[in-house]
């Protein structure tokens, strides 16, 4: 068996430890039983940002948006397929720049999308602007090491 990971569930901030070698069999949450690393990106606000940023022993991808930027909408599906291929390589969430504005300014956002890789919550790569998928999935292929 290998060794047991944390991850922090996307619908109830629980963390929950799972054996490594269990990762690609659909794991789900105890408590309150969600999927762990499938569906979509998970949406993340200022309360419980850390917690996902620095529990999470997986590599936490997070994607700062706003609903009215037009490239923002264009890599969204891309973004949500890259997260369904590499689903159990990293976390992958996204951020609201316009109702998260703390967090943007923490992390000095300048535009929109931008990419943060975080890994044991500190920042690894980042990448300003919009991504196809093959660009994407590159990126994070060499971010994620």
């Amino acid at each position: 068996m290998s060794e047991a990971i944390n991850v922090v569930c996307g619908q109830c901030d629980s963390i929950v430890r799972i054996p490594g070698d269990r990762l690609n069999q659909s794991p789900r949450c105890p408590k309150c039983r969600s999927a762990l690393l499938e569906g979509p990106a998970v949406e993340l606000r200022t309360a419980n940002f850390d917690q996902h940023r620095s529990r999470n022993d997986l590599p936490l991808v997070v994607d700062f948006w706003a609903p009215w930027c037009g490239p923002c909408k264009m890599m969204a599906p891309h973004y949500e397929e890259a997260a369904r291929r590499l689903g159990t390589k990293a976390r992958f969430a996204k951020v609201n720049s316009d109702d998260e504005s703390a967090l943007s300014s923490r992390f000095a956002i300048r535009s929109i999308p931008t990419l943060i890789v975080f890994r044991s919550g500190k920042e690894v790569a980042r990448q300003s602007g919009a991504m196809d998928l093959g660009s994407l999935e590159r990126w994070l292929n060499s971010a994620l090491g």
